[in-house]
């Protein structure tokens, strides 16, 4: 594809188009947007290729609107805030510029003195919306070769600028995806086309803010059915039909892509601060009305009802989407307990859950007289120069508008899934209830944090950890956050839930047996209980639950390592090779003096007891299995007695021993009586100890 200037000297530029645009060309129909009628021009016979013909501001605006996604990303290493970006400033001035708020005409361009006032492109008439329930046939789209070249109304003069504005940043930013392409790409087997990046998210979620305060700064006056006539201003005319006319299908495509194809990480905040900004356009409006109380502040006014039911997909649907999204999602996550809790904050403020409901019973309202409402929308006007003459008028009947809008967006043969029935209730409660979960996750993960930094040695500081054969549980990133990130996150779930309760009318009883389904009762001690199993032949089998609170750490088994523990894997903390030597060393010793050991620790008397200490450890038969399959094993792991050294092979027991001769040196004390004073106190120590174990097996008796 080409673009080019029309004018004494001009080089043809590359300009690359949007798939469904180039398809639509490729197949000589001419795409359904205005911005290019009277714009595609044929090369003659043995050319190649197509030419767009535009305009100095058209040319300006196609390439500043897809330099936003064809820039190439930034380093990694680079930051950059968004708002303090160039290009981000200047789409935020263009579209305060072309898109007042304030006024019925748009403000004079500055130009140069005696320099003529530039001309606006020329027009063509849009093609009106068909009806709900019909699909566009080829009878609807004109080919190429019968596009019409009128003149321009000139009352549409003042607006032109705006309209292209607007329509390009719409089909650069929005329009990569056709209902078709986009039907097609549910499957899971279909490549991705086209990804946004988390920048161009931002740019549009600009442009639908703009967008909100435009379109809704209408007076009261003009909002009135009488308004609708020929003495309302082409620029009152345009903010009427902004919205639906020109973003509301493409934006609702490029929601739908986005939710299903965003990756499952905190990026996808940027898509869900767009979405939910297209769907509070009363935070944007010019005009606020003075409440009196708070709670009048947050209520959604009857105002916007009208723009609730004609966007009822974008409230039911998507919100449907999300659902899916979130309970694929780790709510642990301060993140994504955060996003949770915007979307349900915004769908549950006051009136706005009736609003949908009452767009929903519209819907599905049956069909009474749909002959007479077809005939009526499809009365369109005669083709005019301007893109707004051919707006079909307003239509008085709600049930009708929804239908319309349903279907124009998914096609007739939809089928549409009420967000306050029982499905979508169902979605709800299993959110309620990974809430719930979540909850409990995240207060266990905090105990285990404070327990084992409470449990911590002073020579962990120093980067030793402490010697755990079993192993610890491995928590996810709450230990590196801290307790702020588990606090935010327990006060995230919590008004989240208490906003689903309000919004689906959720009783206490409801989530109380979400929370008795859990099996997070404790038990005696306070701690958690095992994960929900049942009993097999060959012992504890897990349920599916079980496995959920496994993976999301609700509740864990408590796991001891059940072989010879001279035989376990390397830690961190130790030194291999000298684990390896001393291993050899005492595999020596103890085949050398195995007979003298047997006899030491069969003795009844204090000797046998100081032995048995330290030669033996307790046997497998004391120990719990919790594997049924080790239990014939047994016998064959037992043990004699023996000499274990593997203990000064680990960089805490060496620090220590460091540390002594550091000590005993500042107090003029040598190696040698250091170290006789270091096994006289360990014996010392070690007769102390032997004698309490001695006297608890006597206890125990």
């Amino acid at each position: 594809m080409w673009g080019t200037v029309p004018g004494p000297a001009h080089e043809p530029t590359s300009l690359s188009l949007q798939g469904p645009v180039k398809a639509s060309i490729q197949e000589r129909v001419l795409p359904d947007s205005p911005l290019y009628h009277n714009k595609v021009q044929f090369p003659p016979p043995g050319g190649l290729g197509l030419n767009l013909a535009l305009s100095p501001f058209e040319y300006y605006l196609f390439f500043f609107a897809l330099s936003l996604i064809t820039q190439k990303p930034l380093p990694g290493a680079l930051h950059i805030r968004t708002s303090d970006c160039a290009y981000f400033i200047l789409v935020d001035r263009y579209l305060s510029w072309f898109l007042p708020t304030e006024g019925n005409v748009l403000p004079l361009l500055s130009s140069s003195p005696g320099a003529p006032s530039p001309s606006p492109a020329p027009r063509t008439p849009a093609m009106p919306f068909a009806s709900y329930g019909l699909h566009h046939t080829s009878l609807l789209k004109r080919h190429i070769s019968h596009q019409t070249s009128v003149n321009a109304d000139p009352a549409s003069h003042e607006i032109w600028r705006s309209e292209t504005l607007l329509q390009v940043f719409v089909e650069m930013w929005l329009h990569h995806y056709s209902l078709e392409m986009y039907q097609k790409m549910q499957s899971p087997h279909a490549k991705e086309p086209f990804m946004p990046t988390e920048e161009h998210v931002l740019v549009v979620r600009l442009l639908l803010k703009h967008l909100h305060a435009f379109s809704h700064s209408l007076k009261a006056e003009q909002l009135s059915p009488s308004a609708h006539s020929h003495a309302a201003s082409p620029l009152e005319e345009f903010k009427r039909a902004a919205v639906p006319r020109f973003v509301q299908q493409k934006l609702y495509l490029f929601l739908q892509h986005c939710f299903g194809h965003w990756p499952l990480d905190a990026s996808f905040r940027a898509v869900l601060e767009m979405w939910l900004s297209y769907l509070q356009p009363w935070r944007y409006a010019p005009e606020k009305q003075a409440q009196s109380s708070d709670y009048q502040a947050r209520c959604v006014s009857e105002r916007w009802a009208p723009f609730v039911q004609e966007n009822l997909l974008m409230y039911t649907k998507l919100f449907v989407g999300f659902l899916s999204r979130a309970l694929r999602t780790d709510l642990v996550s301060p993140k994504n307990a955060l996003m949770v809790f915007r979307v349900a904050k915004v769908f549950a403020q006051p009136n706005l859950a009736e609003m949908i409901q009452k767009g929903e019973q519209l819907f599905l309202e049956p069909e009474l007289v749909i002959p007479h409402r077809q005939h009526r929308l499809l009365a369109a006007p005669p083709f005019t120069s301007s893109f707004l003459s051919s707006w079909p008028p307003a239509v008085t009947d709600n049930s009708f508008k929804v239908k319309s809008h349903v279907y124009g967006l998914e096609g007739q043969d939809c089928k549409y899934t009420p967000m306050f029935g029982p499905e979508v209730r169902t979605l709800v409660l299993r959110l309620a209830q990974l809430i719930t979960q979540a909850k409990q996750t995240a207060k266990c993960l905090s105990d285990q944090c404070g327990e084992s930094a409470a449990a911590r040695p002073f020579l962990s500081w120093l980067g030793f950890c402490p010697t755990d054969t079993n192993g610890s549980y491995a928590a996810n990133d709450l230990d590196e956050l801290g307790q702020d990130s588990v606090r935010k996150t327990d006060e995230y779930l919590e008004k989240a839930l208490e906003y689903l309760c309000q919004m689906f009318r959720l009783s206490e009883a409801q989530l109380a047996q979400l929370t008795l389904a859990l099996g997070t009762t404790q038990d005696e001690n306070g701690k958690k209980q095992l994960p929900d199993c049942i009993v097999g032949e060959d012992g504890l089998i897990l349920t599916p639950l079980g496995r959920y609170q496994i993976i999301n750490g609700l509740r864990k088994f408590d796991i001891e390592y059940q072989g010879d523990a001279e035989l376990q894997p390397i830690r961190s903390y130790e030194i291999a090779s000298l684990v390896r030597l001393l291993f050899r060393l005492s595999s020596a010793i103890n085949c050398r003096f195995a007979g003298q050991m047997a006899a030491l620790c069969s003795r009844a008397d204090f000797l046998g007891s100081f032995c048995r200490y330290h030669l033996t450890e307790p046997g497998l038969a004391d120990r719990h299995l919790l594997s049924p399959v080790q239990r014939g094993r047994t016998a064959s792991h037992a043990q004699g007695p023996r000499l274990s050294l593997r203990f000064l092979g680990s960089y805490r027991t060496l620090l220590s021993l460091l540390l002594a001769f550091f000590v005993a040196s500042l107090f003029c004390i040598g190696p040698l009586p250091c170290t006789l004073l270091l096994v006289l106190g360990y014996l010392l120590y070690a007769v102390a100890m032997t004698l309490l174990t001695e006297r608890g097996k006597l206890h125990h008796l």
